[in-house]
């Protein structure tokens, strides 16, 4: 595909989905030819509002549809896999948001799939488009943390009030928010992981979910690296304020998040003299790396529905969405694979599917499946 041809996207799923409906519209790479959501009468709604005439109900009508090059899915997470799996075997590009899959056997798939039919497969994780994390990248990059010495993430989150399938979730199986940074920064993939349960959540919570356990605990060997990382999340029946967050040490310079939210960063410099220097910061924004009439949606502002649970507690994602719908229409436009791609993905997802498995075996150490 040349480098001028505008890539035509379908978006499936139209809640927090319809977010990305005016960032591909404004993209000078993109338009948005079809929508597909169950729900006819919201459907017709957000056709009327973003001007789009093609609206499906059903998936297999945008499958069907030759005038549709990718598909942005944004569907339930139990539907993320096989929807993936059947716009790969209808010759469609696919952008999926988190995580990849639910099982091992569903990441391995879609990665035997991509590679079958050499199409293009991004799942657009928030965090690692963030300002934050651009900003602590940038650092990285310039060799201003020194070395890098540990990495640690969190993702506290409350879900009563969410739809009801999230009380089917495992904490880990929705990890790729602390997962991506720790392993995104340095590029490196997780090798083996071991996990720790703790507590309990109420029991109707406990009998959806098949695990008893509130809090779990991880730490990742990093493949090919002397560090370790160390993440933890959950989901229910703990009191703590939402907060993703992603610190990093390194010997020159250290970075970690705020505790609470709205409150600056903190970036802690190497010892001069006897202390090392403590320093509340402001992250700048990261629209300059975009094309200009994509820049205005890294702002909340430009968010349509400011009330959605995801934005509520997310923050508005740190600016992300431009940045990955730029990622993906690039990679499309210049044949190469997205950040993250299918390997990449599957490795990122599968660091939580199998810190839960050493969770239920007490900790024990748990390698990564060879095919991510």
């Amino acid at each position: 595909m040349s480098e001028t041809k505008t890539v035509k996207m379908a978006m499936v799923g139209l809640g927090f989905g319809s977010e990305f409906i005016a960032i591909y519209q404004a993209h000078p790479g993109a338009e948005v030819v079809a929508i597909c959501r169950r729900n006819e009468t919201e459907l017709n709604r957000t056709g009327v509002q973003f001007g789009i005439d093609k609206r499906y109900s059903d998936y297999e009508q945008v499958l069907a549809d030759p005038d549709i090059d990718c598909v942005h899915i944004n569907s339930p997470i139990a539907d993320h896999a096989w929807m993936s799996l059947k716009a790969l075997d209808a010759g469609k590009h696919v952008i999926c948001t988190v995580p990849m899959a639910t099982t091992i056997e569903e990441c391995q798939q879609i990665v035997a799939k991509v590679k079958e039919t050499g199409l293009k497969y991004m799942m657009a994780e928030t965090v690692v488009y963030s300002r934050e994390f651009l900003f602590i990248k940038e650092m990285y990059e310039k060799g201003e943390l020194g070395k890098i010495q540990h990495l640690a993430a969190s993702h506290p989150q409350d879900m009563d009030g969410w739809p009801s399938y999230w009380k089917s979730m495992i904490p880990m199986h929705y990890a790729t928010h602390v997962v991506s940074p720790c392993l995104g920064l340095t590029d490196a993939l997780a090798e083996s992981v071991s996990c720790f349960g703790s507590g309990t959540v109420r029991e109707e919570i406990a009998q959806k979910s098949g695990s008893k356990f509130a809090v779990e605990s991880c730490h990742i060997k990093l493949k090919d690296s002397d560090i370790t990382a160390h993440i933890w999340r959950f989901l229910y029946d703990v009191a703590r304020q939402y907060r993703e967050s992603f610190d990093v040490y390194g010997t020159k310079k250290s970075f970690e998040w705020t505790l609470i939210e709205n409150e600056p960063h903190v970036l802690h410099t190497a010892k001069k003299a006897e202390h090392e220097i403590p320093e509340k910061i402001e992250i700048p924004d990261f629209a300059h790396l975009l094309p200009e009439p994509i820049q205005r949606f890294t702002m909340p502002a430009e968010i349509h529905d400011s009330e959605h649970l995801s934005f509520v507690q997310g923050g508005g994602h740190g600016g992300s969405h431009p940045h990955m719908v730029h990622e993906f229409v690039s990679a499309i436009q210049e044949d190469r694979d997205p950040w993250p791609n299918a390997k990449t993905a599957a490795n990122w997802t599968c660091t939580g599917l199998c810190a839960h498995e050493s969770a239920m075996k007490g900790g024990e150490i748990v390698r990564l499946p060879d095919f991510s």
